[in-house]
């Protein structure tokens, strides 16, 4: 069985001997881009990851040469290829908990036109695996491999809320603590008391404490040990609805749906 739990997954230790620190490179030039570096120039790339000019121009010439990264011959600019996208597409399906999740998203997605997400825990974080839009376009910019801070959102509360209390707080302690939103709940006191009502609950509930406006209702998968892998969640907007008919509307919907994904799979 897989262990998706919390880990922390940036944590590689520098003295590790079996660390092959040419591979750790390669990974962090591919990790310098993203939605504000599109494209990325042999300077600013050796400059964001700390490498010598001779050092970057190996590395894009590899990572290039092997189709990871594409190169404008005009502005000698590198961007990520369309190969880079295969990666997410290999752990998707290579991944049993996404794929048993996928009926049942589909089924949540087509009941309620909503918004319906599966996401898994990393480190701090959450990190979006399978995404149902909504036709009201809620969140257009929060895609598949989007990583969110756990404490903050429905999701990330519902899986730390089924995790002994210790090991939640140890994670709290770690995390980022701040307002993202006027609305955001950050002090360590009244986050243990959120993970204790959506333990109590089954489901976590959020409301604009990420995005203003969005209200979110998860719960958690669990494996049969009892330890949270995953987390649904229905996410609509303030604009539709009030936070107690969102509550009241999807609470049900997404403990249902966890539940019976938690029951239907023996492999993950």
């Amino acid at each position: 069985m897989t262990n998706l739990s919390f880990h922390d997954s940036h944590g590689a230790d520098d003295v590790d001997p079996l660390m092959v620190r040419s591979v750790e490179k390669a990974f962090r030039v591919l990790e310098a881009f993203d939605g504000s570096n599109r494209s990325l120039s042999l300077a600013q790339i050796g400059a964001n990851v700390g490498l010598d000019k001779s050092a970057a121009q190996r590395f894009t010439h590899t990572l290039n040469k092997l189709g990871y990264l594409q190169k404008d011959p005009i502005t000698k600019r590198f961007e990520l290829s369309l190969r880079s996208l295969e990666m997410a597409r290999h752990f998707i399906t290579a991944n049993p908990l996404v794929n048993q999740a996928m009926p049942y998203l589909l089924h949540l997605s087509r009941e309620t036109e909503e918004a319906v997400n599966l996401t898994l825990p990393d480190g701090t974080d959450i990190v979006f695996a399978a995404r149902f839009m909504s036709r009201h376009m809620l969140n257009t910019d929060v895609v598949v491999g989007t990583r969110m801070p756990a404490f903050c959102t429905a999701p990330g509360r519902a899986i730390l809320s089924r995790l002994p209390m210790d090991e939640a707080l140890s994670l709290l302690e770690r995390s980022p603590l701040q307002a993202f939103t006027s609305q955001t709940v950050h002090a360590i006191d009244a986050l243990i008391a959120r993970l204790e009502t959506a333990r109590n609950a089954g489901y976590a509930t959020t409301w604009g404490e990420f995005f203003p406006g969005d209200l979110s209702v998860a719960s958690a998968v669990l494996d049969q040990s009892g330890r949270p892998v995953a987390a649904v969640n229905i996410g609509v907007s303030n604009a539709r609805y009030t936070s107690e008919k969102a509550e009241e509307m999807f609470a049900p919907l997404v403990v249902a749906a966890t539940r019976s994904i938690s029951q239907a799979s023996s492999t993950f």
